[in-house]
């Protein structure tokens, strides 16, 4: 059984005009709803964080900014990220729908679940939002976990944007691997193959950075030569995937070539390193994506994935890919391998 969490308030949070609105929601609903998924899901009760849960990862100043603006109106952090009246209460709830879910997984009430929140969350930094993100959900719900006997997290991100704001969470801790693969350049200029954690994180950071155009076979190659087995060296008793979209070809703001059936693979593909190694306790929250039918196809490929089905509806290819392209994106995921392998002492899966 596959849990799930989603409320309509998270689709009132943002302004129309912006990429990332509440349309994206009712897109994915509107398609599971339309596919029958959406009633074979277990749709979990939850409330909203508390402000001490939010603040295990977030400074109270930054908090308590963000609900002054919410009830003043709203206001925006930075170009790009705009808060309104229903940000505060939305990005509350999705924090707590996101710890509940993975309540629920660890309790064995569902085999895994998926978190269709709004605002998104892994470019929230300890002391500010950022990049439409303004409370780290991911983040807040592997520190619920952790302060509840499980002792090592493993987050794998996927979004084409990289993660900073959750990298900067754990960069100096010992119980939470993060792998991200992203664009890059690209927003927010951070996760270089160099950026491998402090301290006790020290090797527990991996960042695969791909040039634009990086397709499903690039993608899949580094989940199976670096994130599924660093996930067996580091051995956690539950996996989360930031699930971001955007790396899809229809995708409007960046310039990767994913499919929605690229997103199936690296699922299915972590569901089943999940199984091995932590009794299949995987919890999927998702970030980014923003052509509104490239991100429900991709979200019911991820259902699908999760409950070991098979894909229903293939997806179109993108435009060929030009030889000097494929190998200039070749000779990076190349040298970030070699890098990581070399590092950690990872064998191929």
């Amino acid at each position: 059984m596959i849990g799930c969490i989603y409320n309509p308030l998270f689709e009132e949070h943002g302004v129309p005009h912006h990429p990332e609105n509440g349309t994206r929601l009712a897109a994915i609903v509107g398609r599971l709803q339309q596919t029958g998924l959406w009633r074979e899901l277990k749709h979990l009760q939850f409330a909203p964080a508390t402000i001490e849960q939010v603040g295990w990862v977030h400074e109270y100043d930054h908090i308590d900014h963000l609900k002054f603006l919410s009830e003043h109106g709203g206001g925006a952090l930075d170009l790009d990220t705009q808060a309104t009246e229903q940000t505060y209460p939305a990005a509350m709830l999705a924090a707590g729908g996101c710890i509940a879910a993975t309540e629920a997984v660890v309790a064995g009430e569902v085999d895994s679940a998926i978190c269709l929140v709004r605002p998104p969350g892994h470019h929230a930094l300890p002391n500010k939002g950022m990049g439409f993100c303004f409370f780290n959900n991911v983040a807040i719900a592997a520190e619920a976990v952790l302060r509840v006997g499980i002792s090592r997290v493993a987050i794998l991100d996927f979004d084409a944007h990289h993660g900073n704001g959750t990298q900067d969470i754990f960069y100096s801790r010992g119980d939470v691997l993060y792998f991200s693969i992203h664009q890059s350049p690209a927003f927010p200029g951070t996760g270089s193959v160099d950026e491998v954690g402090l301290d006790a994180g020290m090797g527990w950071t991996i960042n695969v950075p791909l040039p634009p155009s990086a397709r499903d076979k690039h993608y899949l190659q580094a989940w199976r030569q670096i994130a599924i087995p660093a996930l067996c060296t580091f051995k956690p008793e539950i996996v989360f995937i930031s699930a971001g979209y955007d790396a899809h070809w229809c995708d409007p703001l960046v310039d990767m070539q994913m499919t929605a059936e690229g997103f199936y693979w690296l699922v299915q593909e972590t569901l089943t390193a999940a199984v091995d190694l932590c009794e299949g306790r995987l919890v999927v929250v998702l970030e980014g994506g923003y052509n509104l039918d490239a991100l429900a196809l991709s979200v019911e490929n991820t259902i699908l994935a999760l409950s070991s089905r098979e894909i229903r509806e293939p997806d179109e290819e993108p435009p060929p890919l030009h030889p000097e392209q494929d190998g200039r994106i070749t000779q990076y995921l190349d040298h970030a391998i070699e890098q990581h392998q070399q590092r950690l002492g990872l064998a191929d899966d």
